[in-house]
């Protein structure tokens, strides 16, 4: 088993903050947010960057990284709930000073460009973090279906068993080791720096992505092939790629066709489909815990102990 560190998971009456570290989104998009995570029975406060708007960000780098760093340093906050995704937290994260995060682990908590905080997390802390639902997730109706309703069973700890169909171009097996992954178009852009996810060797991978063209699908996983990230995984997710794009010339493949030939030379269990990423079936996932893998020709499970 790893040796990463668990953090405390919530109770009642804990603080959930929510920051927005990367893009901007509007303070309205979480007001239903809000009230379910009171209705849960936790206390919230609000980042200054939640509603607040810099260009295309949710303030200036400077205002960005005061806030998530106060969250951070905020011994009351027990866990951190991006609102959204988007772009920016690589402009920010080599700023980040993470001493009282690691004195007071906290889960941080959101996915897509908050995949970096995880990569980051995983590889230089050695924390889990939860690849998960955001603010935004927490539609007038959405709060209601099972992978928004999976967050709060995952903050207070309870053990997941999440299952999904077979696919055509799965890789029967059965694997277990630490999870790490998240979004392909953050993990490629990291390669090669602090934050970048290394040392591979006996984990479980799982990647999605949404509107990308396929050729840069394409490669990115060359990419991540040249790296070594593929080279000695005990098995592979594959998420949700949504909203692909062609370009006028046609790639020439379908996304998933073009993943399965990038894996054709690894044997480790591989399962397509799963439901993560930029879409409603998207499950909360413990970034750095213990999971077991079971690609079955009828089935896929993905069994996490707590």
């Amino acid at each position: 088993m790893n040796t990463i560190t668990i953090p405390p998971y919530l109770q009642k009456s804990d603080t959930i903050g929510i920051v927005c570290p990367s893009g901007y989104m509007p303070y309205e998009k979480a007001e239903t947010c809000i009230s379910v995570l009171k209705e849960w029975g936790f206390k919230v406060k609000i980042g200054k960057t939640l509603g607040n708007q810099y260009h295309y960000f949710s303030g200036t780098d400077k205002e960005r990284l005061d806030d998530l760093q106060a969250m951070l340093n905020d011994t009351e906050v027990k866990a951190i709930l991006c609102g959204r995704g988007g772009y920016g937290l690589s402009r920010i994260i080599d700023s980040i000073d993470f001493d009282g995060f690691i004195k007071h682990p906290k889960w941080i908590i959101g996915y897509s460009d908050i995949t970096l905080l995880h990569a980051n997390i995983n590889r230089n802390l050695g924390i889990a973090s939860l690849h998960s639902p955001m603010a935004a997730a927490f539609s007038e109706d959405g709060f209601k279906n099972e992978y928004v309703q999976s967050l709060y069973k995952a903050i207070i700890g309870e053990a997941y068993i999440y299952t999904c169909l077979p696919d055509a171009m799965n890789k029967i097996g059965t694997a277990e080791g630490e999870l790490i992954g998240g979004n392909l178009s953050i993990i490629a852009h990291l390669i090669g720096s602090p934050s970048a996810y290394t040392n591979t060797e006996g984990k479980m991978l799982f990647l999605e992505d949404v509107g990308e063209y396929l050729y840069n699908i394409d490669r990115m996983f060359i990419q991540l092939k040249r790296s070594g990230l593929f080279d000695n995984l005990a098995g592979l997710i594959i998420g949700g790629f949504t909203d692909m794009k062609d370009t006028i010339i046609p790639f020439g493949e379908e996304v998933y066709s073009i993943i399965s030939h990038h894996l054709s030379a690894y044997s480790y269990p591989v399962c397509f489909n799963f439901p993560v990423g930029h879409q409603t079936n998207n499950y909360p996932l413990k970034i750095g815990a213990w999971h077991q893998l079971k690609v079955a020709s009828d089935h896929v499970e993905l069994i996490n102990k707590g």
